[in-house]
């Protein structure tokens, strides 16, 4: 019985972090803040739903399982979220006007370096 309690609140809150990363990717402004709190909320809403589920079977077998899952998931959703948005960069995908790109200068000088360096050769 409080399996049960515990493992519908954690399968909850993980579905309304899924939820408000869902409200997120519609609301926000920008392309590169849809991107992290899409990777953010998501991988905390499967984390959370997860370890709902290991609750509910409770059986060693089904929580090794969960955390190979979790672990390859840790691993993976940052830096895909990385990678796309570092294309995103390249490719010069727009910024939202109120963005600082005080920091992002300095990145584009090099990348415009290494493009020469790239074509000499």
């Amino acid at each position: 019985m409080i399996n049960d309690l515990f493992s519908a609140a954690f399968m909850l809150a993980g579905s309304l972090f899924m939820l408000i990363a869902s409200m997120g990717m519609v609301k926000f402004p920008d392309f590169y803040i849809r991107n992290s709190a899409s990777t953010k909320a998501v991988v905390l809403g499967v984390l959370l739903i997860l370890l709902g589920v290991g609750i509910h079977y409770n059986d060693t077998m089904i929580f090794v399982e969960i955390f190979a899952i979790l672990l390859f998931i840790f691993l993976i959703a940052p830096l895909a979220a990385h990678i796309v948005s570092r294309a995103a960069v390249i490719t010069e995908v727009g910024f939202w006007e109120k963005t600082d790109l005080k920091e992002l200068e300095g990145y584009k000088k090099e990348q415009d370096k290494e493009a020469k360096v790239t074509k000499v050769e």
